[in-house]
């Protein structure tokens, strides 16, 4: 689907609620949808001045080739705690982490101290041929230690959670085939979910704008239905005969393809980009009941969750898993440095060290993996969330954040506003109902996001979802003005939509 005709259909729709010039171009109408929240703000308009950056050089993740063409990108200079600065002055609360991840906020002198000395130590060695740095070693000790949902054997590192991901599923495919069971090689992953976007990792993501035109997703991957209650339940359904329908569907699948071909089921806790989805409740215990029964690995991917999200130090913790892989990265470092890791049982380690050894070498691994620096910011990172009560602040803060906006569930353009922990997705939709959405051309969530931007607050805009995630460090008072904004952009959201409707009669 073309998307640029209806992103430029959703931009003349908003046209009177960000005060747009009358009569402006389609052209001028993209370039003010971004520029008007800054203009009201008393800030000139960056095509106005000497120093622009559109048609720039980066080929931009994420992002519409027309957005590069066309458009300034915002560009962000500077973070101190819970706020960014555009390179304009301008100043944003970071109501999003950076991308769900910088979670002791964008100014953490330990952090920025510990890359520093290992900079002026180390700057680099890798973890190959049984060489390696002592930053690698603490970290994967203090890993294995801080993840008690069950023993964890080993670490492996990683660059993102799409590398931890992607690594999953050979250390899986390489586990079967040293037991002699090359048949076990298929992966169950949810509707919505989000794991990554390398090659396998996307095909393990349930969204489909990831595999369009990529020749995605991979074939050994089977699909199961996205555990979310409000939109999937049937009429009279409680959470949990919700949750047993779904395991059952899991087993009808399992039962279908053949128990001894499939190898893995990965699952975030909450999910994450697929529109902050936490679980029904009893959802993972009926779960993990089915794929234990049938001998297949338990993946928790905890990207997002991990280090204190959901008020617990991983979302195993929170929902009871028993894992036997864990992916790690986001909050692992703050962000401050890109890496990720992925944790082993000891039962699957100790398959792989002897095949390995049959073999000569366990030969996977990439060029960064462990990097010292990378190893050095994470461990202070852990040692930070320990030594603060990171996760424990986190879960104070909890009923603040989650109740003070389910207030707003009223509104009549919110479907559903869901969340736990530190973590919140607004869904908005017609009649309250998940079978009355808005018409996209609309943009209701692409609105509501302008005006979160034009009161100072950045969020992650999805269609018409919104997700919040706030770094964990963020104080009662910064929390009092995530909720005002919220508050306002709503408003101007709803008279926006209470306009379009009048106007569609």
């Amino acid at each position: 689907m073309n998307m640029r005709p209806l992103l430029r259909s959703a931009l003349r729709t908003v046209q009177v609620g960000l005060n747009l010039k009358h009569g402006a171009t389609i052209e001028n109408l993209q370039e003010q949808l971004i520029q008007a929240p800054l203009q009201s703000r008393g800030i000139s308009a960056v095509a106005e001045r000497s120093d622009s950056f559109r048609g720039h050089g980066m080929l931009a993740p994420f992002t519409a080739g027309w957005q590069t063409t066309d458009l300034d990108p915002l560009v962000i200079e500077k973070s101190e705690g819970c706020y960014l600065y555009d390179v304009h002055g301008s100043r944003y609360l970071d109501a999003l982490a950076g991308l769900w991840c910088t979670a002791l906020g964008g100014s953490e002198p330990r952090l920025v101290a510990a890359a520093t000395a290992q900079l002026n130590t180390l700057p680099f060695y890798h973890s190959f041929w049984n060489r390696t740095t002592k930053p690698s070693l603490d970290l994967a000790e203090e890993l294995i230690e801080t993840f008690t949902a069950r023993k964890m054997g080993k670490a492996f590192f990683v660059n993102s959670g799409s590398e931890a991901n992607d690594t999953q599923v050979k250390l899986v495919w390489y586990y079967n085939n040293a037991l002699g069971r090359p048949n076990k090689k298929k992966f169950i992953a949810r509707g919505k979910a989000y794991h990554g976007s390398t090659l396998i990792s996307a095909s393990l993501t349930g969204l489909p704008a990831l595999h369009q035109q990529f020749d995605l997703p991979a074939p050994f991957v089977l699909r199961t239905d996205c555990p979310h209650y409000w939109r999937y339940h049937l009429p009279g359904e409680t959470e949990e005969e919700f949750a047993t329908r779904l395991a059952n569907n899991l087993e009808n699948l399992i039962l279908k393809e053949g128990p001894e071909t499939i190898a893995a089921f990965i699952a975030e806790p909450v999910m994450g980009a697929g529109g902050v989805i936490p679980p029904p409740a009893t959802y993972f215990d009926k779960i993990q009941a089915v794929v234990k029964k049938y001998d297949i690995l338990f993946i928790a991917d905890e990207v997002v969750c991990a280090f204190g999200r959901l008020g617990e130090m991983f979302g195993s913790d929170k929902y009871n898993i028993k894992p036997d892989l864990v992916s790690l990265a986001k909050a692992l470092s703050s962000a401050y440095m890109p890496i990720g890791a992925v944790l082993v049982s000891p039962e699957i380690s100790e398959v792989i060290y002897s095949q390995s050894n049959k073999l000569g070498a366990f030969s996977h691994g990439f060029t960064y993996s462990g990097h010292p620096v990378a190893c050095a910011v994470a461990l202070e990172a852990v040692k930070i969330y320990k030594e603060r009560n990171i996760v424990e602040q986190a879960k104070k803060l909890t009923p603040k954040f989650q109740d003070g906006l389910k207030a707003f569930s009223e509104s009549p353009i919110v479907g559903e506003i869901r969340g736990t922990g530190l973590i919140l997705g607004t869904e908005f939709a017609d009649k309250k109902s998940p079978n009355d959405p808005f018409p996209p051309e609309w943009g209701v969530g692409a609105y509501f996001g302008a005006q979160c931007q034009k009161h100072g607050m950045l969020v992650r805009i999805a269609g018409d979802t919104i997700m919040m995630c706030p770094p964990l460090i963020i104080s009662e008072e910064q929390l009092d003005d995530l909720i005002s904004i919220y508050g306002k952009a709503l408003k101007a959201t709803e008279e926006r939509v209470k306009e379009l409707k009048f106007r569609s009669k």
